[in-house]
């Protein structure tokens, strides 16, 4: 058996193989409200034979949308509205399901990204006041962030936790909390958006300190249910986060009762100079997973088998994720175990599709036809 269709757990979450499916905003949401969009697109992936198939960026109030058209988890009718693809995909799938869980902070009220991408100002159609952890904005001549107050941090962390009770009472295994790529939880680590001069500001404890409360709040709400966190591990910019203080957060957020971390990278600024290439990202996931034990995600240009499977044989992360790559081959996981000599499982629907040559790469199929 090859790693990447070995078992494994994050938390109490039991997974059959070892490849997931990253959050890909769709931009495709109704006044925060699922569509069909997201029938079809979810269907399609749950059908991919991947173990955990995690929900777009799910904003946990109107303001924390990056754009008009995120999908949202902010009352009950978004819930319901959500209910119906839940219950399809385990109607037909055994996949796991995770939403995760954020807020954009001050890169909020964008346009989406196949009309520029670009900030919509206050004042505009489509566009809102955007709040953040100070008043700085995500580049110059953008909408400039009103600092939470006191109140603004209770309030947005309770819509965490509210959040996080209604996915857990629509039967979803997991949530992932959006720490990285700029948005919020990532704003308040990096001190190139975090200017606070209180607790939550100035040194890397207090930087930490709100996303780790974030984490414990909805640790506490949906107990036995598997929590993690999705971090950017360097803001690739001098002066910013970077993976010393990343080690030294995941550290914390295991001590919180964490059970897994996703490890991305960038996000918070412009002035990013992202090397990329070819798993670019999996050495900072391999950083964090030897010091600290921590069930390790690695993502980041992961798009052949024998490159994840080398990536696991190497202890580089215990679970691998694709984001592109799962939309451009929605069967990758049935490509990929064909290839590394392996099994998957397939909707019986489908058993017909397989190779003459991958005779057992669905298991025991039996088919009769008259």
């Amino acid at each position: 058996m090859s790693k990447l269709f070995s078992p494994y757990s994050l938390g109490p979450l039991e997974l059959p193989n070892r490849i997931a499916i990253a959050p890909m905003c769709q931009y495709s949401a109704v006044d925060g409200l699922a569509t069909d969009w997201h029938m079809i697109h979810l269907g399609n992936l749950a059908l991919s034979g991947a173990a955990l198939l995690i929900i777009e960026a799910t904003a946990v109030t109107p303001e924390g949308r990056i754009s008009p058209d995120d999908l949202g988890l902010w009352s009950d009718d978004h819930a319901r509205a959500l209910e119906p693809v839940i219950a399809a995909i385990r109607r037909h799938s055994p996949i796991k399901v995770a939403v995760q869980l954020a807020h954009a902070g001050r890169k909020a009220s964008s346009e989406v990204p196949w009309q520029g991408g670009a900030n919509i100002p206050p004042g505009q159609p489509r566009g809102w006041q955007t709040e953040a952890p100070s008043a700085v904005p995500h580049a110059d001549g953008e909408t400039v962030p009103l600092a939470l107050d006191a109140a603004g941090l209770v309030r947005v962390k309770d819509a965490f936790v509210a959040a996080a009770r209604r996915a857990q009472a629509l039967g979803l295994d997991a949530i992932e909390l959006h720490g990285a790529h700029g948005y919020l939880l990532h704003q308040f680590l990096s001190p190139l958006a975090n200017r606070r001069d209180d607790a939550y500001g100035g040194s890397l404890e207090n930087r930490m300190r709100y996303p780790l409360e974030v984490l414990a709040a909805v640790r506490a709400a949906v107990p036995g249910m598997t929590v993690g966190m999705r971090i950017s591990a360097t803001d690739w910019v001098k002066g910013g986060w970077d993976l010393e203080q990343s080690v030294r957060f995941a550290h914390a957020l295991k001590a919180q009762g964490c059970d897994f971390i996703h490890v991305s990278t960038g996000g918070v600024s412009p002035l990013q100079q992202i090397p990329l290439g070819p798993g670019y990202q999996i050495e900072f996931a391999e950083r964090i997973k030897r010091e600290t034990g921590l069930p390790t995600i690695g993502v980041g240009l992961i798009t052949e088998a024998r490159q994840a499977e080398d990536m696991l044989q190497r202890d580089q992360a215990d679970v691998i994720a694709l984001a592109r790559a799962m939309l451009y081959d929605p069967r990758w996981p049935w490509h990929a175990a064909a290839e590394l000599g392996d099994q998957v499982v397939a909707p019986p629907q489908y058993w017909r599709s397989q190779p003459r040559e991958h005779k057992e790469l669905f298991g025991d199929t039996r088919l009769g036809q008259r």
